[in-house]
């Protein structure tokens, strides 16, 4: 399944989404940066609250195919832009996390 695909079947918010079409295998859901970059697996959807910029370092170093950022978090526009520039797909949900990864879950 494609980040785009997995946006729309989930009913979340594209935030920015440079390469729609990276295809989701897992999911990992976590807060704690260096957890998630010893842990989360290539072409995971990264789950998480965090909103500041070491988000978009992080995705870059997991090689995750999208940041999820779930509890109707959001990120100011130059976390978007910097996205954009690295071509870190964002995505947002107004779930709770775990429900958000439910929903992932079953789509994956």
């Amino acid at each position: 399944m494609t980040v785009n695909e997995l946006c729309e079947k989930c009913g979340f918010s594209a935030v920015v989404v440079p390469d729609g079409d990276r295809e989701v295998t897992g999911c990992y859901m976590g807060d704690l940066l260096s957890w998630v970059m010893g842990r989360a697996k290539g072409d995971d959807a990264w789950i998480t609250i965090m909103s500041n910029i070491n988000i978009i370092a992080v995705a870059s170093l997991a090689d995750v195919s999208c940041i999820i950022l779930s509890e109707g978090v959001t990120v100011d526009d130059d976390i978007i832009a910097t996205a954009q520039q690295k071509e870190i797909n964002i995505l947002s949900s107004a779930l709770p996390s775990y429900e958000t990864a439910v929903k992932v879950s079953e789509q994956i």
